[in-house]
């Protein structure tokens, strides 16, 4: 049955405040009543049912990831436009460049010792804390995902927290859309140390290329600022979501004992939990496209260059495409999900995600500690619904 074609609904109730805090209640009622609906409070259009998500990562003529305000914010903050803010064959080209590197059979063969390698060292990190003080975002789960991008990305002498600040800064500038000065201060500042990281490592690339993704930038032919474009974008959006998987995973699971007993039991589980974790808890909460001409959507009518924001959080918990999708299950039949997107813009790095966080860091946490579990005795902090995550999350464990 076709549906009549309407005005997007007025969501005036939406609070970017309630979505800061805890998003969920906000998207089951836009799922419920208005899956694409004008909020003005964000300036842009919400598409938060799963159907209609899907229906935009399927055609890149209509839906354009080529989106102005935060397309030009993110040209600004990486020097150039970066892949993601492009569509095909512009973005197939540069994207292109990296598969070989992110495929799954180069990841286990060459990537897999070096992210378990990465994950032990922070182990004894966590483990020197302690059970009454440890911090698994801080002492864990930020520095492995830090680590593993630095290595991925072929960078030398670069510390997991000069990656984190450069993350940080290129995160703030993409989304700087009031022309904040101190934001572009220190997102120049990260720009400067970056490029100057790079103008050493190309010419070393060039000569003595690797398995890296910087090194495969190099040797694709791309003009140098699209190479150091890319890498900006891999370092700012390859740190969070990895990282917000791992605590994700242990809040889970805590919360979960008995499918956390049974995945103990059965390590062949650990797949099954690092995709609900990220369907349930999606740590990309949203992410923008545009429309290029007028359109209908979901049912909705939609003017040319309207501003959208895919709302893959939410589409993860919608009940026409989940059954009982606000439940953690790892035996819930297995469906796909928009943690990662979808069509020509699947995020390039899932399959490292799966790799570097389902198969090691976190299966490794619970078989050297397996009695893990958040500490209800400190405070956890959650922060953020465009990429949403734990900040703070204590661990305990029987010393």
């Amino acid at each position: 049955m076709t549906t009549p074609t309407t005005e997007a609904p007025i969501a005036d109730w939406v609070d970017p405040a309630d979505l800061m805090r805890d998003p969920y209640p906000t998207y089951r009622r836009l799922v419920r009543d208005m899956p694409v609906a004008w909020v003005p409070a964000l300036g842009r259009y919400l598409v938060t049912a799963s159907e209609a998500c899907r229906a935009i990562e399927e055609d890149q003529e209509t839906f354009s990831a080529a989106v102005r305000g935060s397309g030009a914010t993110m040209a600004r903050a990486m020097g150039a436009t970066p892949m993601l803010r492009k569509d095909d064959p512009d973005h197939a080209r540069e994207r292109t460049a990296i598969n070989t590197t992110l495929r799954p059979k180069s990841l286990r063969a060459h990537w897999a010792p070096i992210f378990e390698r990465n994950a032990r060292t922070h182990l004894e990190t966590l483990r020197s804390c302690g059970p009454d003080e440890a911090d698994l975002n801080r002492d864990y789960a930020a520095p492995v995902a830090s680590q593993n991008l630095i290595d991925l990305l072929g960078l030398r002498d670069v510390t997991v927290d000069d990656l984190r600040r450069w993350s940080h800064a290129f995160i703030a500038g993409t989304g700087n859309l009031l022309d904040d000065a101190e934001i572009w201060r220190r997102c120049d500042a990260a720009q400067d140390e970056v490029d100057a990281l790079l103008a050493e490592l190309i010419p070393f690339y060039r000569k003595a290329p690797d398995e890296s993704i910087t090194s495969a930038l190099i040797a694709s032919g791309l003009p140098v600022e699209q190479v150091t474009a890319n890498v900006k974008l891999v370092i700012s959006g390859g740190m969070n979501e990895p990282q917000h998987a791992v605590t994700n995973a242990v809040w889970a699971l805590s919360r979960h004992p008995a499918q956390r007993r049974r995945v103990l039991a059965d390590p062949s589980l650990w797949a099954k939990v690092f995709d609900e974790v990220v369907r349930w808890q999606s740590p990309i909460g949203m992410y923008p496209r545009e429309t290029t001409r007028a359109v209908t959507l979901h049912g909705v009518a939609l003017p040319a260059g309207a501003p959208l924001g895919v709302v893959v959080a939410a589409a993860n918990r919608d009940p026409d495409a989940f059954a009982r999708p606000d439940e953690f299950d790892i035996d819930r039949e297995r469906r796909p999900h928009l943690a990662f997107g979808s069509g020509v813009h699947l995020c390039a790095g899932h399959w490292a995600a799966r790799i570097a966080i389902g198969d090691v860091a976190v299966p490794l946490l619970y078989a050297e500690l397996p009695d893990l579990r958040t500490d209800p005795r400190r405070p956890e902090s959650w922060d953020g619904w465009v990429f949403r995550g734990l900040t703070e999350l204590p661990v305990t464990w029987h010393a």
